[in-house]
């Protein structure tokens, strides 16, 4: 299968297509993987169990997992139980992931969900999250394989590092896209990474490791980029969550950044209107800010960094086995683009 350019044409083609038609293809697996993720919990401790239970239940479309799925199903197409448990770990760990993050944010939703800081308390939240990735990496010992481990380890370090680079960089207006792109290769690209080689590590089909890991990280980006661009101008209602919420948390996000870079050398006032609302997180103006980042260029920069992201995803796709699995990944990466359109 020749890997095509992404064009507006093609996204545009993807209206009838939806994410649980990709999850379809691999219908069997999932549902087996889904189970997993619960049944992996097992604290004596019921309050960890509870609030365990809880933040799973509000989780997501289980991407991390799905990907996970279709690589092992690309490399070797039969049923691999490990396939689905090492899915399941990987839901795990993107879990937890999002338990601290909405401890740092002070968030009181997901998804329109309560999230758990806010329906216990944060000391609850965060031990609860450390109780996740604890257990996930018990369950990886069972596998007997150092370079799994090795995988997940690493990349659990770079997923703290990319969390608190981010941190480094709250309410920095100098804020470069170069430290932008070093902060979500670590807490958004390296788990997609991370998805995709695991699976290539359990088949022993490890000649495929760097194209897997192109697959992963170009992906990230493009998803992270994405996520960004929507915070100006989605739909709260879907996202489940206010637009400008990343200017207000002071987040140094891509289109933030590039928005000062535009505005400074022609708009000093709003440039400088912008710069305080990054430094100081102080937004009552939030809607004319939202509307001064839409004007300024910077979302159609964004947008087409996006998809430059996701082109680089699918030509690594193109060094992968060609059958109805690799399709599936590539549509994964239309319709997360169909998103901006």
């Amino acid at each position: 299968m020749t890997i095509p350019s992404l064009s507006n044409d093609s996204i545009s083609s993807l209206s009838k297509l939806s994410y649980a038609d990709i999850q379809s293809i691999v219908a069997d697996d999932f549902e087996i993987m889904d189970k997993q993720v619960f049944g992996s919990l097992n604290s004596k401790v019921q309050l960890v169990m509870s609030v365990s239970q809880h933040v799973i239940n509000a989780g997501g479309k289980r991407m991390r997992p799905l990907i996970t799925l279709l690589c092992a199903r690309m490399l070797n197409d039969e049923p691999s139980r490990q396939a689905m448990h090492l899915a399941a770990i990987t839901e795990m760990l993107h879990t937890a992931t999002l338990v601290h993050d909405d401890v740092i944010d002070e968030s009181g939703q997901r998804r329109g969900k309560p999230t758990a800081n806010a329906t216990w308390d944060n000391a609850t939240a965060v031990l609860v999250g450390d109780y996740l990735i604890a257990r996930a990496f018990n369950l990886l010992v069972g596998f007997q394989s150092l370079p799994l481990l090795q995988l997940f380890s690493d990349g659990t370090c770079d997923i703290a590092e990319g969390e608190v680079l981010q941190l480094q960089h709250q309410h920095n207006p100098a804020a470069t896209e170069a430290d932008y792109l070093s902060i979500i290769d670590g807490k958004t690209s390296r788990l997609f990474m991370m998805a995709t080689q695991g699976a290539a590590i359990l088949q022993d089909q490890t000649q495929y490791l760097s194209a897997l890991a192109d697959f992963g990280q170009h992906f990230g980006n493009a998803f992270q980029i994405i996520d960004d661009v929507l915070d100006y101008s989605g739909d709260s209602e879907l996202m489940g969550k206010n637009l400008g919420d990343d200017l207000a948390e002071g987040k140094p996000t891509l289109p933030t950044i590039k928005a000062l870079e535009l505005l400074k050398d022609s708009d000093k006032d709003n440039y400088e209107q912008l710069r305080i609302a990054v430094q100081t997180g102080k937004t009552p103006n939030a809607s004319e800010l939202i509307d001064l980042v839409r004007h300024s260029g910077s979302l159609a920069y964004c947008t087409k960094r996006a998809l430059e992201e996701t082109r680089l995803a699918q030509q690594a796709l193109s060094h992968l086995p060609d059958n109805r699995y690799r399709k599936g990944l590539y549509q994964l990466t239309e319709l997360a683009s169909a998103r901006l359109l």
